[in-house]
């Protein structure tokens, strides 16, 4: 395989259709470099690119009995912490609970 791969090379080197590798270069998801209007893909950027997407598998009972043990001595930590720290801790986002609000895959709403 060459050093450097078109659109059509790539998308099946990694078995990902062509137009989410479009979409992934128009945001700057994915290392590429551009010719004019050519894209091209350097083979060890993508495999370094790969490797920085590798997720570990998550063990739900240890997760679940790590915070158990972490627990505040008296027992008192509410249950939207431990769903926060679960969260976290797994997705390596924040979450808060939206109490009302509307999250982020609600969508807008028209104002009435």
């Amino acid at each position: 395989m060459r050093e450097f791969l078109t659109i059509d090379e790539l998308s099946e080197y990694l078995g990902i259709k062509k137009s989410s590798l479009y979409a992934k270069v128009e945001r700057g998801d994915i290392p590429h470099y551009k010719i004019d209007r050519l894209i091209r893909f350097k083979k060890s950027d993508i495999d370094l690119w790969m490797d920085g997407l590798k997720r570990q598998p998550v063990s739900i009972e240890k997760k679940a009995r790590d915070i158990i043990r972490n627990l505040d001595k008296q027992g008192k930590t509410k249950i939207d912490t431990i769903v926060k720290k679960a969260v976290d801790d797994i997705w390596g986002t924040g979450y808060t609970s939206s109490k009302g609000k509307p999250g982020p895959r609600q969508g807008l709403r028209k104002e009435g």
